[in-house]
């Protein structure tokens, strides 16, 4: 596969001291904590504790300087400096709706974090009589986050589940969120439910500038019948996401129901099909949901999996640690409490194969490349792991 330089997150534009400063920061520290070593097909390898006493990681970052923010679902914002989690959590993260799958999601610094300071946090914000996936940027500075805006909400409705809530920033430097279809029924037939319905942003991957406004070129600017941030459609609940490093594709995993988890590359004005195909059926009894698998106007994904094994971190390694790895899809489950290996098509198109890195590890949140080229778990049970290659 082609080798380049991953520009996409956690990977930030920093001066070569404060990057060497990082790296060695991460990797003396992991050093000291006890590994256990495993065997893949193409890499054998240590996984090491970086940080424990969290609770519920769901997103992990690195800033320049080395420190790694980590979000904790209840509300949390925590630093990671020298291989130390900071007790006093980031003072100026909202308040958030911590009911059902509900909480602060994910952390993202600005593509030019080192000259604007800017940080992304996206959450459920607690509303009169309901709740909403909410995006917010401050400036990070003093280890406090300060003018706090609210750059994006979304118009759902729904229960208390199924909010996405991950954020990308790609290469031009659009901002990606994802949202969920919030667990809403249909009020009739399959094509009724929200996350058909472009009035509203159930089940969508919104593509927005990086101060909130709206690009000129997203598909349905101008449509009176449509919501002018949706990028796509037909999702149920991506959890994961991130830009592949060598197409600049992007990327996303969904849970699905009982059955039919998958992996999708997101293309403008697409429909990705949910509820009305898929290859999941209901929880439980395990009755028919969609009405095919496939169906004309509605992509396919490029992986799925049944069972489920209720996908949700997702990173496309771009690092040089593990050459064989390079542009594979590596996702996190919740339900199957493991770290699944897609090996991709050379072009970053389609799966080849899948293996499992590691099998009852406990639920995977998140997963990053980090600034060393090694990989990073957060895990509910266990917290922040790193996977670097055996000596």
């Amino acid at each position: 596969m082609t080798t380049m330089h991953k520009t996409q997150r956690p990977v930030l534009s920093v001066a070569s001291l404060a990057l060497a400063t990082a790296i060695a920061s991460l990797t003396s520290f992991s050093a000291l904590a006890q590994s256990e070593h495993h065997r893949s097909a193409a890499h054998d390898f240590e996984l090491s504790t970086v940080a424990d006493g969290l609770e519920i990681p769901w997103s992990m970052t690195w800033l320049p300087n080395g420190d790694m923010l980590v979000t904790e679902r209840p509300g949390r914002l925590r630093i990671v400096r020298n291989g130390t989690l900071i007790a006093a959590p980031v003072e100026g993260v909202p308040e958030v709706h911590t009911m059902g799958q509900g909480g602060l999601f994910d952390v993202l610094p600005h593509p030019e974090f080192a000259s604007n300071k800017l940080l992304y946090l996206s959450f459920a914000k607690p509303l009169p009589n309901e709740s909403s996936t909410t995006v917010v940027r401050g400036r990070f500075e003093n280890d406090r986050l300060s003018d706090v805006e609210t750059i994006f909400q979304a118009k759902t409705t729904g229960r208390n589940g199924h909010y996405g809530g991950r954020l990308a920033f790609d290469n031009d430097g659009y901002l990606f969120i994802s949202i969920g279809d919030r667990q809403a029924p249909p009020s009739g037939d399959l094509e009724s439910h929200p996350a058909q319905d472009l009035t509203n942003h159930n089940g969508s991957v919104i593509r927005l500038n990086d101060d909130g406004s709206v690009p000129r070129d997203n598909p349905f600017v101008g449509q009176g019948d449509a919501l002018p941030e949706i990028y796509s459609y037909g999702h149920r609940n991506p959890q994961g996401m991130d830009i592949h490093p060598f197409t600049g594709d992007l990327w996303t995993d969904e849970h699905g129901p009982q059955g039919g988890d998958e992996l999708n590359v997101v293309e403008s004005g697409n429909n990705y099909g949910w509820p009305v195909i898929g290859y999941g059926v209901n929880y439980g009894p395990g009755l028919p949901i969609h009405r095919s698998q496939q169906n004309d106007g509605m992509e396919q994904p490029r992986h799925f999996w049944v069972p489920s094994i209720a996908t949700a971190g997702l990173m496309i390694y771009g690092g040089d640690l593990f050459p064989a790895w390079k542009g594979d899809a590596f996702v996190g489950g919740l339900r199957g409490q493991q770290l699944a290996r897609v090996d991709l098509t050379d072009d970053g198109k389609m799966a080849i194969m899948e293996e499992t890195l590691l099998n009852g590890i406990g639920r995977i949140r998140d997963i990053h490349e980090g600034p060393d080229g090694a990989i990073y778990i957060a895990t509910e049970n266990r917290g922040i792991l790193r996977l670097s290659p055996s000596e």
